[in-house]
């Protein structure tokens, strides 16, 4: 690996600017619906509709297979979200005039804690029984492959060809799902046993595939179009152009990619499990427009006190992720307050949903008060 400072283009690309909080919001609301967050809505919801009617309840579920609700948007969020911040932590190193050896040093440092935390949190590493160890299973690791080739582009490509690269991964996974053929199954079969993608996890994993119709290899290359998604949307950030003109142009992106994404979806379906083309283009639709509603209402308006419960969360989003899977948050909230909810009715259930999701924000709030931060 050549041990040399990035050229000029790379510089000039990730020109400095202020923090942007709406990132470390958008983290925290993305983190908040796995750390807890959602049985709490979902009690609070109950409250005026129980039981929930099934498009409401279905919201908070994966899609079986093809199509997309409001749950299947946390994972693409996560990496996009990761690819945001790149081109300031990057990009920081960059501008300073790092060398490439420092900057893929610290990439395969990331990589690496991320992928055993993705083993921790669902590939049951901590077990320590080899039956059900599973290698590559987990949204950090996705998070893991993305990053790592969000890293190569954003270090040796100019921005036009980081788009480039973000639209011939998208390409190259649909023409290798459409034109390959699975055997037992024949080339383009898009079902949860047939498509090549669940044939290469099975292939290349063997027992320790996880077991689901969840794809992980082949799909690598969608994780990292999502995350250099990201990646273009941070640069954006990062920019020189009026803070007006960037939340526009987030929401023109955004509403691009879901009509893309959309018309896609007639040849290539929208499936997460697979994390087809259509899919990265249409959950990245909506994570460009949310983005650009926290970016205009907090660094464009300056409402932030709103906001602040999710920066708590967003400032340490890997504890918020990882704490769950380690600490019972659900059973500490039922053992201090199952006694007083039996007196509550129908408020019962939404305080100890409220305990468990709280227990872990206080315990996020303190590491905030004492500016610990929890970095990869």
């Amino acid at each position: 690996m050549e041990d040399s400072k990035p050229g000029k283009s790379q510089l000039h690309a990730v020109a400095p600017s202020e923090r942007v909080v709406s990132v470390d919001a958008l983290r925290g609301f993305d983190m908040f619906w796995i750390a807890g967050g959602a049985p709490f809505v979902m009690e609070f919801f109950r409250l005026f509709l129980n039981p929930l009617p099934p498009w409401l309840a279905g919201q908070f579920e994966h899609t079986p297979w093809i199509g997309f609700d409001f749950w299947d948007i946390i994972m693409p969020l996560f990496l996009f979200i990761v690819g945001v911040a790149m081109p300031f932590s990057i990009g920081k190193r960059l501008g300073r005039g790092d060398s490439r050896r420092s900057i893929y040093r610290k990439v395969i440092y990331r990589v690496l804690v991320l992928w055993v935390l993705g083993m921790v949190a669902q590939g049951h590493l901590l077990l320590f029984t080899l039956g059900n160890f599973q290698v590559y299973s987990n949204t950090l690791q996705s998070i893991a492959a993305g990053y790592l080739i969000a890293s190569i582009a954003l270090v040796e490509l100019p921005e036009r060809w980081q788009a480039g690269l973000a639209a011939a991964l998208l390409v190259v996974y649909w023409a290798l799902m459409r034109f390959v053929p699975v055997p037992g199954y024949g080339a383009g079969v898009i079902t949860p046993n047939g498509n090549l993608a669940i044939w290469i996890d099975k292939a290349l994993l063997g027992r320790f595939q996880d077991g689901t119709d969840y794809t992980w290899i082949l799909s690598s290359l969608g994780f990292g179009a999502t995350t250099l998604m990201g990646v273009l949307a941070g640069r954006l950030l990062r920019g020189p152009k009026p803070k007006e003109r960037k939340a526009a142009l987030l929401a023109a992106s955004g509403v691009a990619c879901l009509f893309a994404g959309w018309l896609w979806s007639f040849e290539f379906p929208i499936v997460k499990h697979i994390w087809t083309s259509s899919m990265v283009l249409w959950s990245g639709g909506w994570c460009l427009l949310l983005l650009a509603l926290f970016y205009w209402v907090i660094d464009v308006r300056g409402y932030r006190r709103w906001a602040f419960f999710f920066i708590v969360i967003g400032m340490n989003a890997i504890v918020a992720y990882i704490a769950p899977d380690i600490i019972p948050f659900k059973t500490i909230s039922h053992t201090l307050f199952a006694g007083l909810a039996t007196h509550l009715g129908m408020f019962g259930n939404l305080l100890l949903a409220a305990g468990a999701v709280g227990i872990l924000w206080f315990g996020l709030y303190y590491m905030f008060r004492k500016k610990t931060f929890v970095r990869i």
